[in-house]
């Protein structure tokens, strides 16, 4: 365990973290996690539409653990969220220091990986359309402490605490978990057997019981899957095939470092990062190649990458903090302000009408978010919208999430909601059919919202700047009108 002041430094890089990455605690997938959780602690919201958030939530003990913060410590929701996050990120700078310690051992070399990991904390993993960490808090960021302290119990051969925290993974993003039980085998059985031939063929056997998540795509699913094009690796830039490729030689040259200076934990670990994104990789081209294999593509095998990016950037931290940086601070700060400059600038251009933090106090400066919260605590809670499929592209909205923060109803979308339906290929019908009946929204008319309200029950719309086409609009800012759609 970490000593006083240790603990103190890490709660200062936690905080560093935060000023550096933001916090937005509705965007992007906050859309698909946060209704789960307040579906729980009020099961009146939501009466329509919830297939598009509970099929996830139905996974996962993270609503119930999220619900059961805010109940027992009587702690409002988005403060509860926001503590939660910042739990997240210190215990995953932690588990970067329990690594630092296991694999170099001493003390400038522990702080490499967490340095590193604090300041690349939004670093966007290949073509996975994943973050180390997210600026929001969600089951990904829970998982990943979980992860790398499991594979630092294996690496201490303390198995049954791996065990343990393989658990809580398991509990939280069950797709996430099965990544880190895949390196943890591949980590003991390369201890187990020294035969290079059957270490491929044992890691292959840590994927093969997914095999049964097969089932012929149907027309809905493939249109779902045109906006992930993530998960199929044919469709990935060359930048992102750059980023698949470049940590097998890396990884190979740090374990052949690791070696010649008796780092035998630091060697396992590279090794066993090779044979794992080996066999990922190579599951990712069963999936992509054939087109009869696209449901397939839900095992997201490349997700793997997000561990094995973590492990690599620990060790690239724990090498230049013992060889290079050592103790000369002024090599830290040439290091490492430039890139959290960097990480800063990248954050803000993602970001840019919303505050960098959201606290969990202060109004909005989003007129997105603006809107968002005036429907929350203006409109009947049974309350079903209709609004541009594609909202999350349109400028000025930085991808918050409207469901998540109004606490409302809507239509399905493209982005969030076809993601439930590449994981989740049964809602894809449903999913196909509402959003066909809001194609070409940018020419909707009055007619077209009665039609939707006759056909889905929809009572409010979300119109774009002074398009109200004839509606009442109880709330209209510069950027969007809240309009009530009657007859």
């Amino acid at each position: 365990m970490p000593k006083r002041n240790t603990t103190f430094a890490l709660l200062l890089l936690t905080l560093a973290a935060l000023a550096i990455h933001g916090y937005h605690p509705y965007a992007e997938d906050a859309e698909i996690y946060l209704p789960g959780v307040k579906k729980l602690l009020n099961p009146a919201l939501y009466p329509a539409g919830t297939e598009f958030f509970q099929s996830h939530a139905s996974l996962t003990l993270f609503p119930n653990l999220i619900t059961a913060s805010v109940r027992i410590g009587h702690i409002p929701f988005d403060y509860s969220i926001f503590i939660w996050y910042l739990a997240s990120i210190f215990l995953l700078l932690l588990a970067c220091w329990e690594f630092g310690g296991i694999c170099f051992g001493s003390t400038r070399a522990r702080w490499g990986p967490v340095a590193l990991i604090a300041s690349l904390l939004t670093l966007p993993v290949a073509g996975t359309a994943l973050y180390l960490m997210d600026q929001y808090l969600n089951p990904r960021n829970l998982a990943a402490f979980a992860a790398v302290f499991a594979v630092n119990r294996v690496l201490q051969k303390k198995f049954a605490r791996a065990v343990l925290w393989i658990i809580f993974a398991a509990a939280v993003h069950p797709l996430m978990a099965s990544f880190a039980i895949a390196f943890c085998a591949v980590l003991v059985l390369m201890d187990a057997f020294h035969d290079k031939v059957r270490k491929p063929a044992i890691a292959v056997a840590a994927v093969l019981p997914f095999a049964n998540f097969f089932a012929p795509p149907s027309p809905a699913y493939h249109q779902a899957m045109q906006f992930h094009i993530s998960h199929f690796l044919l469709q990935w830039q060359w930048y992102e095939w750059l980023g698949l490729i470049a940590p097998l030689p890396i990884l190979i040259w740090f374990g052949r470092v690791a070696r010649s200076r008796n780092l035998k934990n630091l060697e396992r670990v590279c090794y066993a990062a090779v044979v794992y994104e080996l066999v990922y990789f190579v599951v990712a081209l069963i999936i992509a190649i054939p087109e009869r294999f696209e449901a397939l593509a839900r095992l997201q095998p490349l997700r793997s990458l997000h561990l094995l990016y973590l492990f690599m950037l620990m060790a690239i931290g724990g090498f230049i903090a013992e060889y290079f940086l050592q103790g000369r601070v002024w090599r830290w700060l040439v290091l490492f302000a430039p890139i959290c400059v960097g990480m800063f600038v990248a954050q803000r251009e993602m970001f840019p009408s919303t505050a960098h933090i959201e606290w969990p106090w202060a109004a909005p400066e989003n007129q997105w978010e603006e809107a968002f919260l005036w429907i929350r605590q203006n409109t009947p809670i049974n309350a079903r919208f209709a609004i541009d499929p594609f909202y999350m592209e349109v400028p000025r909205e930085d991808r918050i999430g409207f469901r998540a923060m109004t606490e409302r109803s809507r239509l399905a979308d493209a982005n969030k909601d076809s993601g439930a339906v590449a994981m989740f290929p049964p809602l894809a019908e449903e999913w196909w059919e509402q959003f066909q009946a809001q194609k070409d929204w940018q020419h909707f008319t009055k007619a077209d919202l009665l039609r939707l309200r006759e056909k889905y029950g929809v009572s409010w719309t979300l119109l774009q700047e002074s398009e109200t086409l004839g509606f009442s609009c109880p709330y209209e800012n510069s950027a969007v009108a809240v309009c009530q759609i009657v007859p």
